[in-house]
């Protein structure tokens, strides 16, 4: 667990090193040397016996003595230039001659401001030191020193006038969560049924339960024991998120920033390309098999005991088929709802589907005739999930081509390899395509013919989402490609929405004031799924459209934005809570303000305030009934012209 929390740290950009190692003690200062051109400074007293690399080593793996700052607008105006007592040495642990200091050492670098000066300007001093046989390898300092003449940051997060919970007109959301997580838990509910259609997991049905009903000597303990081991699966399932409670609860805002990570995102489409090749045939991802054979031999241990025992086995043996389902659901969860309950919903779900046969067939144990008997269906089944896990990858791709803005994953690329996809599942199906476990298909029955169909006619459907006419909004799958905008085509037919929101709250406050107009915020992400049907389905229709144009000030501010705040403008920022946080980006600051002021760290979410910065009604959430979406904002325009009087 330990290790599973620090990896999603550091994929959610958190440190989860230690600094310095309390081996050197630092103080830092400025000195201006010209307009917006300063020298930082910092001393340094190691502790007896270590030594510190200085910055003119060009060893392999050792990390240079230099200053990493936040904002791209301050320059490096010469190198760092080191002061103090340096000594050669043989160096035995890096295999290589090294500079280094001991005792006392002053560090100073010159920087240049291309924008505003911050009144304190933070940055981080990376360096490496070493005592004998003990290395630290990319040591790191916290700076923060004043900057003569700076600008104060005027960064405004928290709006005491906002009070979401007395707003002028009650309209709006009570609780999206509630509808949010029923979904969530169907989703993993349908996932887990998946799982059970799977080599892994669908022989082990009648096995088991004949194995509790056979072995009870009264029938009604055989139930009681198949249903115990049903709610042990479950209850296995839902365990799984505690981690992701521990995490969250240091930071409410960091299942987002997980959710919204470019690497992490890249990471996930590695391994769902891995888990696709494992479900094609090529190998078996298994968990360590001396964890499942200690786990197996625990399961004839007491009743209770030795039944937990026997589902934790089930858990770890079918890991390879049930792995990359669990995965793609984990991952869903996390990016639209952005929760640690989300997660439990969703692994609960899971868990409930994967039990609910074992329970089911438990208590009408002659159901089990009617089951099809394994063999190469099974197979079929995985092959088709791994093309669907193909899919999955696209989408984990575009998600951090969309945040980083790259430009790579473009809609019709997105669509065009869904279809290809689609393509290669049918020929599958028809046995045009095999992999060397596949025996040669001589009929095609009614279940296959079936899958055929659906399949070429979800392909079918996706075709005209890679042209430039109006049928290419794919509405059934809105959200899940990129934007309709984010097109190959330099003109794409339906990118004209005739909405146009703003990025700054400042700004569109100030012009909500000049036009005396309710303002209209929209807390969004570039990987937010229901944040483009929203877009795309709702945002589109002509009541709604009207409405957003002509009598509203529209604000959409992205909490997954990557890029950093001009250094006048980041802070250490205290939330209401008395936690310490870093507001670097913008989308650190959007997040935040969203938190801060609406109690919500999920998208899409919809508020509307007055010009004097005041709640008009509830909050929305993610609405796909335009009409209803139309009600909500007719409320806020009575609401401001209410409040107006």
């Amino acid at each position: 667990m330990r290790y599973l929390i620090s990896l999603l740290l550091f994929f959610a950009g958190v440190s989860v090193t230690a600094q310095n190692s309390g081996q050197v003690s630092w103080e830092f200062a400025s000195k201006k040397l010209g307009d917006k051109i300063y020298q930082l400074t910092a001393k340094g007293k190691l502790k007896e016996g270590w030594h510190l690399y200085g910055a003119n080593n060009k060893i392999e793996g050792l990390e240079p003595l230099h200053f990493v700052f936040t904002d791209s607008s301050i320059i490096n105006d010469g190198s760092v230039i080191v002061n103090g007592a340096a000594k050669k040495i043989k160096d035995a642990l890096l295999d290589a001659a090294a500079e280094v200091f001991e005792g006392s050492i002053e560090i100073n670098q010159k920087i240049r401001f291309t924008g505003d000066v911050p009144a304190r300007l933070k940055a981080v001093l990376m360096y490496n030191i070493a005592k004998g046989d003990e290395f630290i390898p990319v040591a790191d300092e916290k700076v923060e020193v004043a900057m003569e003449g700076g600008v104060a940051s005027d960064t405004r997060i928290k709006i005491q006038s906002i009070d979401i919970t007395h707003p002028v007109s009650p309209c709006g959301d009570d609780d999206t969560a509630g509808k949010s997580l029923m979904s969530i838990f169907l989703l993993g509910l349908v996932g887990g049924l998946i799982a059970l259609l799977t080599p892994c997991v669908f022989p082990l049905i009648p096995l088991t339960v004949s194995f509790f009903t056979k072995k009870a000597q009264q029938r009604k303990r055989g139930i009681a024991n198949a249903l115990l081991y049903g709610f042990f699966i479950f209850l296995i399932y839902v365990l799984l998120s505690l981690p992701f409670h521990l995490v969250q609860g240091a930071n409410p805002e960091i299942l987002n920033n997980l959710s919204t990570n470019i690497w992490l995102n890249l990471f996930f489409f590695i391994v769902f390309i891995v888990f696709a090749i494992s479900f094609f045939g090529y190998f078996e991802i298994n968990l360590p098999s001396s964890l499942a054979n200690k786990v197996d031999a625990r399961s004839g241990v007491g009743n209770w005991g030795g039944i937990f025992f026997m589902a934790l086995t089930l858990a770890i043996v079918s890991f390879s088929c049930t792995g990359p389902i669990l995965g793609a659901l984990l991952a869903g969860a996390s990016a639209n709802n952005s929760n640690a309950t989300s997660l439990s919903f969703g692994m609960g779900g899971f868990g409930l589907g994967l039990a609910l046969p074992f329970a089911l067939f438990a208590l009408f144990p002659q159901w089990l005739h009617s089951l099809p008997k394994s063999g190469g269906w099974l197979t079929t089944v995985k092959v088709v999930l791994g093309f669907l896990e193909l899919a999955m990858a696209i989408k984990f791709l575009s998600n951090a081509d969309l945040v980083a803005q790259w430009g790579i994953i473009k809609r019709e690329i997105f669509i065009g390899s869904w279809i290809i996809i689609g393509i290669a599942i049918v020929l599958y199906l028809l046995g045009v395509i095999r992999f060397s476990h596949d025996s040669p298909i001589k009929k095609i029955k009614g279940t296959r013919l079936v899958f055929i169909i659906v399949f070429a006619v979800a392909t079918l459907y996706l075709i005209p989402g890679i042209t430039n006419t109006k049928w290419a909004n794919l509405r059934l799958i809105s959200g899940f490609p990129p934007p309709l905008c984010y097109s190959l085509y330099k003109h794409p037919v339906n990118c004209e929405r005739g909405i146009e929101p703003l990025r700054d709250y400042d700004e569109a406050l100030r012009i909500a004031k000049a036009e005396n107009k309710p303002l209209l915020i929209d807390f969004t992400g570039w990987a937010c799924v229901n944040c483009r049907r929203m877009e795309e389905k709702v945002w589109v229709d002509p009541d709604v459209a009207s409405k957003m144009k002509n009598d509203f000030v529209v604000v959409s501010l992205y909490v997954d934005e990557r890029q950093t705040l001009p250094a006048a403008k980041q802070l250490e920022y205290k939330t209401k809570t008395g936690a310490e946080k870093s507001i670097i980006t913008v989308g650190d600051k959007w997040a935040t303000f969203q938190s801060e002021n609406f109690n919500a760290v999920s998208q899409p979410q919809y508020a509307i305030i007055s010009t004097d910065e005041k709640a008009l009604t509830k909050t929305k959430g993610y609405t796909p009934d335009p009409a209803e979406f139309n009600k909500w904002l007719q409320c806020g325009l009575d609401a401001f012209k209410k409040s107006r009087k």
